[in-house]
């Protein structure tokens, strides 16, 4: 008699798991290969974007990463000039960055006195982009500008050419601070020894780019850490378009040690903003 009446309580258990798992797994693939959420840790884009806004990340549409590979599906749309990207950081690819692609691969990019040019033709600052910083003259290099021993500063920088694939670049003790490091995630040993550029223990003049690059720049030009000091951008690094501000708060407070201003910080303005 009490087997009986344990089966109907089994069976809406097993019923109750089964749907969690379900969930479970559509929850997984949203999250991999449609929308993922985003919160914003930095100042680089404001005023597009503040330190504290959270947001919905469009992955499918350049074409989701199948995980813990760099194949990548087929997308509705490719990344275009002006996009606002969410990518995984060159440098260390545990991080996710957000910045706004300004130049494709072909493109030449030069920066005179602050304004952006592609191709030749001038780029205004973005609607709510800002400079907060002092102006750099021309010829005045810095040391953590990308490449390495120019004359480029973040305010006058290039002319440089965005790589994108089948480019044949030149090897030299000039170019070898601009490729290095490409030549190298492209999966390759590459040096400078005396004058000659060697890659894979041969030394070599020419270099044919594998694959498609971008150049990345934050709306807050003065600071953010973008493609002027790290370099080119590889397509295989791009996590999706950003969609959607759904939720926003000043990130300096916690909502443990001070939750009155916590919650009177809520920027409710800004839910359904639409990035662009």
């Amino acid at each position: 008699m009490n087997n009986q009446q344990g089966k109907p309580e089994k069976k809406h258990s097993r019923e109750w798991f089964d749907a969690l798992i379900i969930a479970a797994i559509f929850a997984t693939i949203l999250r991999v290969f449609i929308v993922e959420s985003y919160r914003i840790p930095t100042g680089s884009m404001e005023n597009t974007l503040l330190a504290g806004d959270f947001l919905f990340v469009n992955k499918y549409v350049y074409g989701p990463k199948v995980p813990f590979t760099d194949i990548r599906l087929p997308g509705v749309d490719k990344v275009k000039r002006g996009d606002i990207i969410v990518f995984k950081f060159p440098k260390d690819r545990s991080l996710n960055y957000i910045k706004r692609c300004v130049a494709l691969g072909g493109d030449t990019l030069e920066i005179h006195g602050r304004e952006l040019s592609i191709n030749k033709k001038p780029v205004p600052l973005p609607e709510h982009g800002q400079y907060i910083g002092n102006r750099m003259p021309a010829g005045e290099g810095d040391y953590m500008i990308f490449p390495q021993y120019s004359d480029f500063n973040k305010d006058n920088y290039g002319p440089i050419r965005i790589p994108r694939k089948g480019d044949v670049v030149k090897l030299s003790p000039a170019t070898y601070p601009l490729y290095s490091s490409l030549i190298a995630d492209e999966g390759h040993e590459v040096s400078l020894q005396g004058r000659t550029v060697f890659v894979d223990g041969s030394p070599a003049q020419n270099y044919t780019v594998q694959s498609n690059y971008y150049f990345a720049m934050g709306d807050n030009r003065d600071n953010s850490l973008d493609s002027r000091f790290w370099g080119f951008l590889p397509e295989k690094d791009i996590v999706g378009q950003a969609l959607m501000v759904y939720w926003s708060w000043n990130p300096d407070l916690s909502l443990i040690t001070d939750p009155v201003n916590k919650i009177a910080s809520i920027r409710l303005q800004r839910t359904g903003l639409m990035v662009h």
